[in-house]
């Protein structure tokens, strides 16, 4: 068994960070919160998986931050939507060290076009599979505390997206 070195602890207490802040992203009903937390907490997981070299997970966490802010901006922007897939793609070709890789590319590819071309309950559908797809990336890189946050995250966004019908079931009731 390998031994526990400084840079797994940092990396487990970056993922606690990240987890916090996409925990509170994720049970806002605000799209807008979200995506500042989500930028945030994205910074934290690319210092985490570049800790526990991971590096095209890594590399796609720090695109993240630079889609979000995109996303903000240009919302449904086809042109930025696809420069921003093949950012991701050329990242995992320049980075890629196997199949353990294939989990982050699939989160990272998803959850451009879920925040690019989707909103509300769609977009945090489309995050939600990537959540997952983040939870394997994590469990390959042997991130606990990453396995955690995108574990609960996923759950969160799926309590989130229960509270968004209710709200729209409500709102047609009462008009």
């Amino acid at each position: 068994m390998e031994e526990i070195g400084l840079s797994w602890w940092l990396g487990q207490g970056v993922s606690l960070v990240a987890l916090t802040l996409c925990l509170a992203g994720f049970a806002s009903k605000r799209d807008d919160r979200l995506f500042v937390l989500l930028l945030f907490a994205n910074v934290a997981f690319a210092a985490q998986f570049a800790l526990f070299e991971s590096w095209v997970a890594a590399g796609i966490s720090a695109l993240i931050v630079l889609r979000i802010a995109l996303v903000r901006r240009f919302p449904r922007n086809l042109r930025l939507m696809l420069g921003m897939l093949l950012a991701t793609l050329a990242v995992a070709l320049l980075t890629w060290s196997g199949p353990r890789d294939i989990p982050a590319l699939a989160a990272g590819l998803l959850g451009t076009w879920g925040m690019f071309m989707l909103r509300g309950i769609a977009m945090r559908a489309a995050l939600a599979v990537a959540a997952l797809c983040w939870v394997a990336s994590n469990v390959l890189a042997g991130s606990i505390g990453g396995t955690l946050a995108e574990s609960l995250i996923f759950v969160t966004n799926g309590v989130t997206i229960v509270r968004l019908r209710r709200d729209a079931r409500l709102r047609y009731i009462h008009g």
